[in-house]
């Protein structure tokens, strides 16, 4: 049996999960597997390489920086989260991601991907992200209006979370069968139709399965997290999700508020590490 980590996106917001992660990696919870969703893929990255306080070290220093996200950027590139600083200058020079402890990690480490020609989800395994592998991460964080369509392997891909938010099932396929799932919204959260739809509509016209995708979105997140809670009610998977999510946005720029969303996420994790523990048999 093989254990796994589902983690889910939001932005900014995903630093709740950064905090759950760094626990379990000063506390040996060491997973089989972690598959995540855009931001959750970026933070999932960390976790799988043990760089213990990454995530939220680079998110406090440079999310009011306009190299990392502006709307200037999106008005000359195409990007809010600009792509040179995120995807090459951040993670090659300014806080280093190592790929020699990725490439030896015990973790396998997946990403989640919306192909914009199927409007299908894809789930890539990244053995490290040296190079155009680093593609596939982009991908999986880019959002639909904020982002240009991303290129990995001959395929256009954008955000994962639109063709699979929270892919459990998914997960198991691969043959993950004992999971945590880390959420990013607290209990009682349900998706709604997303208002910028008839914007995507005209900016996505030449992807009609992606515009499909997209306007199923929220049912198709609305019924993976019932069937989630219900599963974790009966105790076949560990849900981990926060009381409340400290007024962080999607693109919050106070760090002050990043961190206190990060320690809600180590203080939930500490809190369950003894049931986190027994879940995963690692008592």
């Amino acid at each position: 049996m093989k254990t796994g980590i589902v983690i889910e996106g939001g932005g900014h917001r995903g630093i709740y999960a950064a905090g759950v992660l760094d626990v379990f990696c000063e506390n040996g919870i060491e997973a089989d597997g972690v598959l995540g969703v855009s931001a959750g893929a970026v933070h999932g990255a960390s976790y799988a390489s043990h760089q213990i306080g990454r995530s939220v070290r680079y998110t406090m220093k440079y999310c009011g920086d306009k190299r990392y996200m502006s709307f200037h950027s999106w008005l000359r590139t195409g990007d809010l989260f600009n792509a040179d600083f995120c995807w090459r200058e951040l993670p090659e020079k300014l806080d280093p991601y190592d790929n020699d402890a990725l490439e030896s990690s015990p973790t396998a480490f997946y990403v989640t991907c919306t192909d914009v020609e199927t409007g299908e989800p894809v789930y890539h395994r990244c053995k490290t992200l040296r190079g155009d592998e680093m593609k596939w991460l982009q991908a999986s964080a880019s959002m639909p209006l904020a982002s240009n369509i991303v290129c990995a392997d001959g395929r256009k891909m954008l955000d994962g979370g639109i063709a699979d938010s929270i892919p459990l099932r998914a997960f198991e396929r691969l043959g993950y069968t004992r999971n945590i799932v880390i959420l990013t919204q607290p209990e009682g959260y349900r998706k709604g139709k997303n208002p910028l739809l008839p914007a995507l509509r005209i900016a996505m016209r030449k992807y009609p399965a992606l515009i499909r995708a997209m306007e199923m979105r929220h049912i198709v997140y609305n019924e993976e997290v019932a069937d989630i809670e219900r599963r974790a009610k009966a105790g076949s998977v560990l849900l981990i999700r926060p009381k409340h999510t400290a007024g962080v946005g999607r693109t919050e720029k106070d760090g002050a508020k990043i961190k206190a969303l990060y320690d809600i996420g180590r203080k939930d994790a500490l809190d369950r590490l003894d049931e986190i523990r027994e879940f995963f048999g690692k008592r």
